[in-house]
């Protein structure tokens, strides 16, 4: 059974790039969200075994939204993503229950490599 994924991003390209790397490797799509309250919304419908969530969103940041996930779920897996690399934002990350940090542009290998980890 091929692992699930949502997919958190308020670009549709960054969303279709990434959507494009797990399918071609094996992992399903349970839905995508364009900002961190239709993830949070979407993670309760779907229940993916993985959270790609980007933290820069309109109406609810990845953090915020990775904070509520979290308190839903505890068990929940997610892994954030930037372009910015501020180490503040990856610390709140991590502090937050983010398993997993990766900057943009993505390389498919550290996509890959992060979402392995997370999931497998």
């Amino acid at each position: 059974m091929a692992k699930s994924i949502l997919i958190c991003d308020d670009a549709a390209f960054m969303r279709m790039m990434i959507k494009d790397i797990l399918v071609k490797n094996g992992y399903s799509i349970a839905g995508e969200a364009e900002n961190g309250a239709k993830a949070v919304e979407k993670y309760a419908e779907t229940q993916p075994d993985l959270v790609l969530m980007d933290i820069t969103m309109p109406e609810m940041d990845g953090i915020q939204a990775l904070k509520k996930i979290k308190a839903a779920d505890p068990n929940a897996s997610v892994v954030m993503c930037s372009a910015m690399g501020q180490q503040a934002m990856v610390i709140e990350s991590i502090q937050s229950g983010a398993r997993d940090f990766i900057v943009k542009p993505f390389q498919p290998d550290r996509v890959l490599e992060a979402v392995k980890k997370a999931v497998d």
